[in-house]
C-alpha cells in the first residue's frame, strides 16, 4: 500500500490547489487501460455470439457490453410474452358458459 501511495503522490504538493486531479492522474496512469479494452471488446464478442446462436442478439450484445461476461445469461433467460395472455374460448362446444 505504500508503493502504490508513492506512486499517486509522487511529485505532487499535498497541500496545493489541484492536488486531488494530479493524484487522481497517477492512480489512472497505473491502471493498465489496454488490457481492460481489449477483454471489454472480447465479452462483447463472445456475448453477440451467444446471441445470435439463441436469436437474442441485440439484448445480449448490450448486456455485455454493459455488464461484460455477467450478460452472457441473457439469451438464456426465458423470453416474455409479447402481447396480452390469451382469451379463453367462448362459443359452442367450449366448456366455458
Amino acid at each position: 500500500m505504500d508503493e502504490l501511495l508513492a506512486k499517486a503522490t509522487a511529485g505532487v504538493d499535498p497541500q496545493a490547489p489541484g492536488a486531488f486531479l494530479a493524484i487522481f492522474m497517477n492512480l489512472m496512469r497505473l491502471v493498465p487501460w489496454g488490457e481492460l479494452i481489449l477483454w471489454q471488446v472480447v465479452f462483447i464478442v463472445v456475448g453477440a455470439l451467444l446471441g445470435w446462436w439463441r436469436g437474442r442478439f441485440t439484448a445480449t450484445l448490450v448486456a455485455s457490453l454493459v455488464f461484460g461476461p455477467f450478460g452472457w445469461v441473457v439469451p438464456f433467460l426465458p423470453r416474455r410474452p409479447v402481447g396480452p395472455p390469451p382469451l379463453p374460448r367462448t362459443g359452442p362446444g367450449s366448456k366455458n358458459p
